[in-house]
């Protein structure tokens, strides 16, 4: 009962809560991730930044502060005075070593973490989660829902891709989290010669399941050589470029989620009148 309450205290810090989804792996969740919690910061919002993938926890990579230490458990780590982190990996000796936890495990890390880390004030709090719908995507859905809280669901063009993402859909709805938007990512490339995009994995088929599941539609993202860059050197795609079709997109839908949010937060406020 005390975890319990001291989670609700932390999370009632928190205006806004945003779980960052997909059905499947390899789809750019974590990229869209950072993405959303760099723009918002650039906007002069408090944020805080979960990396909730215990066994796959990369978002210190994609900020650049790989390696880094936390041996305070309550203190997120400091990126800017807007932008603030949590990862598994900050704990770990090794980073390299596989995390090897049954279910249990992991669910008693996920609610240490939100019970222990004191964000503080926080206008959004972006959650990383890993793919599928299973111990820790369930801990973190049943422990911050509540309030003005919603997810992202992010998918790539691909048949594949699109029938697992329907299932992080159906799981928000289970859940009664309310779904923000779909981002179809990786539709299209862009090549880097000629800046023509290419349907590599086919494209528009988030629009399709979007329609198909009475779904926001956010958008959707090309892949681009500056977006697989700036992940592996570490520096944020929405914080170092300005201009060009991925930067309007990846703008557009982080406008987008700031918008459901905001509808959300309404809706809310009306049922308490």
């Amino acid at each position: 009962m005390e975890i319990e309450n001291q989670i609700k205290e932390n999370m009632s810090k928190i205006k806004n809560k945003i779980m960052v989804m997909s059905g499947k792996g390899g789809v750019g969740k974590s990229t869209l991730s950072t993405n959303i919690a760099y723009g918002l910061s650039l906007q002069g919002k408090k944020v805080g930044l979960l990396d909730a993938d215990l066994h796959g926890p990369n978002i210190p990579h994609m900020l650049g502060v790989e390696g880094a230490r936390i041996v305070d458990l309550k203190t997120p780590y400091k990126l800017s005075d807007n932008l603030h982190c949590v990862s598994l990996s900050f704990y770990l000796e090794d980073p390299n070593k596989p995390v090897i936890w049954r279910g249990p495990a992991k669910t008693n890390a996920i609610r240490q973490i939100l019970s222990s880390i004191e964000w503080g004030e926080l206008d959004y709090l972006i959650v990383d989660l890993p793919p599928g719908t299973g111990d820790e995507t369930l801990t973190i859905a049943q422990e911050i829902k509540g309030g003005n809280c919603g997810s992202v669901i992010v998918t790539s063009p691909q048949e594949v891709a699109l029938l697992d993402s329907h299932k992080a859909i159906n799981f928000s709805k289970l859940l009664f989290v309310p779904i923000l938007g779909l981002v179809e990512n990786m539709s299209g490339m862009v090549c880097p010669h000629c800046n023509e995009v290419i349907d590599l994995f086919k494209r528009g088929g988030g629009e399709k399941l979007s329609e198909k599941t009475n779904v926001n539609y956010l958008g959707r993202i090309p892949l681009t050589q500056e977006i697989v860059e700036a992940g592996d050197t570490g520096r944020p795609y929405i914080f170092c470029n300005v201009g060009g079709i991925a930067y309007e997109s990846l703008s557009n839908v982080i406008k987008g989620v700031e918008l459901r949010m905001n509808e959300e937060r309404a809706k809310l406020e009306s049922l308490k009148k």
